[in-house]
């Protein structure tokens, strides 16, 4: 494939007339995908599509279009030299783009993330035997997952990645379930069966009678998946240099100085992890870290091409909607085995899910719980708590409100496959807080 994304680059290139300029984004994958319903294969797939988006700049102006291409060379240069004709045709009325900006200095990188893969069969085995008593309804998603860019000053950029995710729930009855996954660029299958183990204890725990609480501010764990969910709000614009400009960001008072969060958070953009590749759609290298959150004070931004442009400032890696793509938490020293007796009596999240902002100057955020939430009563899970909506601010929840962080971290990738399979994710440990508001 990598050679294949070369040729047709250079292609591209050796059609040009002199005063052009392209940028190639080059997108594809080879997946299997695994839907289980009932512990039971339903629909098993295999997917291999290739996507170029082709940019053709002509002084100050620029126009692109996506299209599929089959793989095969002979016939996809000919799809190339007649889309590059009908951008050359849009050009001719656009104006020039005063915030348009391409990488012109030449960066060339290859990563080819190294992957220890069984066979599907094998996954598909132990799944299932996994799960053979139990009620488990799941997506597993493999395969690899390829990236390129490709300008024509010369820069060439690949990535690639051989993952799995293996995404499930396991149903007691009604809406009360387990969920949890496995991913990661290998298959341990002892840490497959552990993860498996651990929501298999819980959906026993389901069994017991649930319970609600009253309203009110309660002491809270909330699991890596329960943390994600919160933290991938700050990707709504929270974490964007455009945003903070324009004062549109749920972190301003954080970026004032009026407000800080706990001094042990530590938040960052990590390109070192793979979760997705090191470069984006113009050309821009990421560095290996974006410090974001550093000891609870806004560190830095994700700042994009066009934002770089608008401002003065220095691109770094972000794509358009200045979103992060591989955020990583710095873990804490809670023993896995201490959750329970540390969080002594309150709330145990396992998920949470409809999040929204409430108020978004107070990066204030409102949703459900979900699943196995649990209700703890010194150190011991006592039943499944019905579902509850909270109401609370980050700035609280990550501020005065935390007290401890795991030791133990998670990778979780994300799980979208509109179109494609996505890349990026995070890598984040569990929390422990001194309280949450739950509203009802």
């Amino acid at each position: 494939m990598h050679s294949y994304f070369l040729a047709l680059a250079n292609h591209t290139t050796n059609k040009l007339l002199p005063e052009e300029v392209t940028t190639c984004w080059f997108s594809a994958e080879s997946s299997d995908f695994v839907r289980f319903n009932h512990s039971a294969i339903r629909q098993p797939g295999h997917v291999v599509q290739i996507t170029l988006s082709l940019q053709l700049i002509c002084g100050g102006s620029h126009a692109s279009m996506s299209f599929d291409l089959s793989g095969n060379l002979e016939r996809d240069v000919l799809l190339v030299n007649h889309y590059l004709q009908d951008l050359r045709t849009q050009l001719a009325d656009l104006p020039a783009d005063p915030h348009l900006l391409i990488a012109t200095e030449i960066n060339n990188s290859t990563q080819i993330l190294p992957s220890a893969l069984p066979p599907v069969a094998d996954m598909l085995e132990q799944i299932l035997a996994a799960t053979q008593d139990v009620d488990m309804v799941g997506l597993l998603s493999t395969g690899t997952q390829y990236r390129g860019f490709a300008n024509s000053y010369g820069q060439r950029n690949w990535y690639e990645s051989s993952n799995v995710n293996f995404d499930w729930s396991l149903f007691h009855t009604a809406d009360k379930a387990v969920k949890s996954s496995y991913a990661g660029l290998s298959w341990d299958a002892v840490q497959f069966q552990d993860k498996m183990a651990d929501a298999r204890k819980k959906l026993t725990l389901l069994a017991r009678p649930p319970i609600t609480v009253e309203p009110g501010n309660y002491r809270v764990y909330l699991s890596p998946t329960a943390l994600n969910e919160l933290i991938s709000m700050l990707n709504w614009s929270g974490l964007s240099e455009k945003a903070l400009r324009t004062r549109q960001s749920c972190l301003l008072r954080l970026q004032s100085g009026e407000i800080s969060m706990h001094p042990m958070l530590d938040i960052s953009e990590d390109s070192r992890t793979g979760l997705a590749p090191g470069f984006q759609s113009q050309g821009f290298i990421k560095p290996d870290v974006i410090p974001l959150i550093s000891a609870g004070k806004l560190g830095g931004s994700m700042i994009s091409p066009r934002s770089a442009r608008e401002f003065g400032l220095t691109a770094n890696g972000a794509d358009l909607d200045e979103s992060a793509q591989s955020m990583v938490m710095r873990a804490g020293k809670l023993a896995s085995s201490d959750i329970l007796s540390r969080l002594g009596t309150g709330i145990y999240i396992a998920n949470l899910w409809y999040l929204n902002f409430s108020d978004r100057a107070n990066c204030r955020i409102t949703g459900m719980t979900r699943f196995a939430t649990f209700w703890v009563e010194n150190g011991e899970i006592k039943a499944p708590l019905n579902v509850m909506r909270f109401d609370d601010s980050l700035f609280r929840i990550l501020g005065e409100n935390l007290l401890e962080l795991t030791e133990e971290t998670e990778i979780i990738m994300d799980t979208h496959s509109y179109n494609e399979r996505h890349t990026g994710g995070a890598i984040l440990p569990g929390a422990l807080l001194r309280e949450m508001h739950f509203a009802s």
